[in-house]
């Protein structure tokens, strides 16, 4: 199974990356984490996302705030798909992060979850995954079902309830 890298551009960035870690150890994806700032470690972001590839990643999450640029440079430096998380902060409350992460020119494309969405960017990798991973897809599909399942036992609670 490929793996999926996870970037934050600071260790503040953690408390929101670790419902992504959470995810992908749910789900038994392996997965690395590295602290690169786009701005701060450029050369080794960059070399992290040129060979990421070649070392058996499949998707690379990115997570950032404020300026957030470190979605974009790992995306510029690879063709792995990227997921980029802006992460909250206390000036703007993360649309400037949501804004540099999401406003990416043509032919670098950055996926984008919602401020601080980090569970959702690691489910986004697991589907990109499970395009060739049936056991995965699988896993994915067993878990839709359940919330499914959730969402109607809750419905059913109310009709009795209110009708």
């Amino acid at each position: 199974m490929k793996k999926v890298g996870i970037i934050m551009g600071s260790d503040s960035d953690l408390p929101v990356v670790e419902k992504a870690i959470d995810k992908l150890k749910e789900y038994g994806v392996p997965y690395e984490v590295h602290v690169y700032s786009a701005h701060r470690t450029p050369v080794q972001a960059g070399e992290f996302a040129q060979n990421a590839q070649e070392k058996g990643f499949g998707a690379i999450i990115a997570a950032a705030g404020k300026a957030a640029h470190l979605a974009g440079a790992v995306a510029a430096n690879t063709t792995l798909p990227v997921i980029g998380i802006p992460v909250k902060s206390s000036t703007l409350d993360g649309l400037d992060a949501l804004l540099s992460t999401v406003q990416m020119p043509t032919g670098i494309p950055v996926a984008t979850v919602a401020i601080d969405g980090a569970a959702n960017a690691a489910l986004l990798a697991i589907q990109i995954l499970a395009v060739s991973d049936e056991a995965l897809s699988e896993k994915l599909c067993r878990a839709r079902a359940a919330e499914s399942q959730k969402v109607l036992e809750k419905n059913a609670a109310i009709e009795v309830k209110f009708n």
